[in-house]
């Protein structure tokens, strides 16, 4: 079992994920230990890609551009009325 700090996981943290594969490793912070366990999840189970089909969400999307005109309108009209 490795015990390290929160700050040196933090700096090296491929380390201690490639570290884990083959043993425990403990995550010190101040008092509260944290166990960095390793686990292989198939492929199969969460594709890289998640497909998601067009919703309701979607077709009401807007686009950033139109969120700004947006914006910009709206403030534009709350100061002009001052």
């Amino acid at each position: 079992m490795t015990v390290v700090s929160s700050k040196e996981f933090a700096t090296r943290p491929a380390r201690y994920y490639n570290l884990a594969q083959n043993e425990q490793v403990l995550i010190k912070r101040g008092k509260s230990r944290y166990h960095l366990a390793y686990m292989p999840i198939p492929v199969e189970k969460y594709p890289e890609q998640p497909i998601l089909e067009p919703d309701e969400n979607l077709r009401r999307a807007i686009t950033a551009e139109e969120l700004l005109d947006r914006i910009h309108k709206d403030i534009h009209d709350k100061f002009r009325n001052r």
